[in-house]
């Protein structure tokens, strides 16, 4: 009997990763993304207006972060609270947007700024990566988004750590690419051990969120689900986050996009 589980568990185990068929579109062909902007130089923290227009400026695509305030506005912001960015012991959830506009970045005179801004900064200039904040299935953050993204003309894709985002996006915007942000969480201190990140973790919603890449932290770039994911699936599979040149050289021959940060490439 256990001879014959064994095989079936393997295949329900690589069925489960399966994306669907392969899309093609001009940003996956996009291999450079600045983690949070360019944010290498003095006064320029992450996830800022001047992150972004130094990104823009240096033709690099832009990977960033949006969540949502206490009254749903979307802002660019990647810790959900706001002590290591702002000094402040608040959550960004339970602040209004008047509210948050009041603190700086990183002690410069840089606030979070709004979505929308940065899309209208952006402008299309270069293309966008933009991961959702969810911490829950409630989906006002994916409606919000989309309808936003509606109305801009520039290359974007999307990404989550949620599965349920992506789900939303093939179910209402089925043309956006999106992507499954993923990592070995139990490998990683600041991450809980609970069994939906096992299956995030091992890509096993994939057959039914049919992501179009994965974004998964680079040193685990041996890991069996990627492995099975690049070789018997052939998705494109971007690594995140480089930190330095070194790194980044060492992997190139793993990976199809880099989402780096420190560094000039």
């Amino acid at each position: 009997m256990k001879k014959k589980i064994i095989p079936l568990a393997l295949f329900a185990y690589v069925g489960m990763m399966y994306p669907g068929r392969k899309r093609k579109d001009p940003i996956l062909n996009v291999k450079h993304y600045a983690h949070r902007g360019f944010h290498s130089e003095e006064g320029v923290p992450e996830n800022s207006m001047a992150a972004f227009r130094r990104a823009k400026e240096l033709g690099y695509g832009i990977e960033m972060d949006v969540q949502l305030t206490k009254d749903n506005v979307m802002v660019i912001h990647h810790d959900y609270h706001l002590k290591r960015t702002c000094g402040v012991n608040r959550y960004i959830k339970d602040l209004t947007y008047e509210e948050l506009s009041k603190y700086r970045l990183m002690g410069t005179r840089e606030r979070i700024p709004r979505f929308v801004d940065v899309l209208r900064e952006i402008d299309g200039a270069v293309p966008l990566l933009i991961e959702l904040k969810m911490e829950t299935f409630n989906t006002t953050l994916c409606r919000l988004a989309a309808e936003a993204l509606d109305h801009y003309h520039g290359l974007y894709c999307m990404e989550s750590f949620h599965p349920y985002a992506l789900y939303w996006f093939k179910k209402h915007r089925p043309q956006v690419i999106r992507g499954q942000l993923s990592e070995q969480f139990f490998k990683e201190k600041e991450w809980k051990h609970a069994p939906g990140y096992f299956a995030v973790k091992n890509l096993l919603t994939n057959f039914v969120t049919k992501p179009d890449f994965i974004a998964y932290h680079y040193k685990y770039k041996d890991c069996l689900p990627l492995k099975i994911c690049r070789k018997l699936y052939h998705m494109p599979i971007y690594g995140w986050t480089f930190r330095s040149r070194e790194a980044y050289e060492e992997n190139q021959k793993y990976f199809h996009g880099f989402i780096f940060e420190k560094f000039m490439i």
